[in-house]
């Protein structure tokens, strides 16, 4: 008989917990568990056993608590005053891939979209290569239609299941979430579990071959070894974000322990103790800058979740 919930920080959990497996912490350290390691705490951070376990969480929560899931971390800001609610973390239960007929590659949400790529490459399936420049989870790409290198998971996308705030599970096609630039119509609180993905027959030394490519075209251009989350602003149609930010004259900016990257200026970095006020308040001011400059509105890509 598999164990009951186990139930960290002292306080009484905001449902029943008998029968649930996973891990329930109160008041739970976001700030290890985002690339930028800053940020405060989850009023509730769950970590399910399995697809089930979820299911019954979010059932018996019935929607009396915000939900939000968290991938590897990469594109957010978690604000200094927490996030309400209950933050879900998708581990190696979500992490499964698996190559089908007809050239689908098949994964849980957790998986990392490195291992995405790696695995069709190995069996020779191909248009997944961009997976291999994208930091994050299958969970996070579907929620954002994540892209990079001239695709984006909405070229490859068959369908994905998806558990609504009820706990209901649904599958729904690509066409259903009306993708738009790094934009879906997935509810708030809706948690990916599982995608789809389909690519075509191609040379795994092709593709192994573009997979570097991007890989070392990353490594040259991006600031990878710093806390730092991604691309910070979408780029406006027909211009990029990182020339307008160094138009500017934002390379290199500051703001307490945040800074504007001097190797990609789309990029922004904790310098080491920066707090999620001063990330988030060094991006509004460089909107500020672009927008005085060149009368463009940077819109932020980086998701802001929590209480300021």
């Amino acid at each position: 008989m598999a164990p009951d919930c186990e139930v960290e920080g002292g306080v009484a959990a905001p449902i029943a917990t008998h029968g649930l497996r996973g891990k329930l912490t109160h008041d739970a350290p976001l700030a290890k568990l985002v690339w930028f390691k800053s940020g405060g705490t989850a009023d509730w951070l769950f970590e399910p056993a399995d697809l089930d376990d979820l299911k019954l969480f979010l059932e018996r929560l019935e929607g009396n608590l915000p939900v939000m899931a968290l991938g590897l971390g990469s594109n957010l800001i978690v604000r200094d005053g927490g996030v309400p609610g209950v933050v879900v973390k998708l581990g190696k239960a979500f992490a499964d891939i698996e190559v089908r007929d007809d050239n689908v590659v098949a994964c849980g949400a957790g998986a990392h979209g490195i291992l995405v790529a790696s695995t069709a490459r190995d069996v020779g399936v191909a248009g997944l290569e961009f997976m291999r420049g994208i930091p994050g989870t299958v969970g996070g790409f579907v929620r954002m239609n994540g892209g990079a290198y001239g695709r984006e998971v909405s070229d490859v996308l068959v369908d994905c299941d998806v558990i609504l705030p009820d706990g209901a599970l649904v599958t729904l096609p690509a066409a259903d979430l009306q993708y738009t630039y790094r934009h879906s119509a997935l509810p708030d609180g809706a948690i990916v579990v599982a995608a789809r993905f389909r690519g075509t027959p191609g040379d795994p030394v092709e593709i192994g071959a573009e997979m570097d490519r991007i890989a070392e075209a990353r490594e040259t251009s991006q600031p990878l070894r710093t806390k730092t989350g991604g691309s910070t602003f979408k780029n406006p149609p027909g211009r990029k974000a990182w020339e307008l930010v160094d138009a500017a004259g934002c390379r290199g900016l500051t703001l307490g322990g945040a800074q504007v990257s001097e190797k990609h200026t789309n990029f922004l970095i904790n310098t080491g103790d920066a707090t999620s006020a001063d990330i988030e308040g060094l991006g509004e001011e460089v909107k500020r800058r672009v927008y005085e400059k060149s009368g463009v509105e940077l819109e932020w890509e980086i998701q802001r979740v929590g209480r300021p």
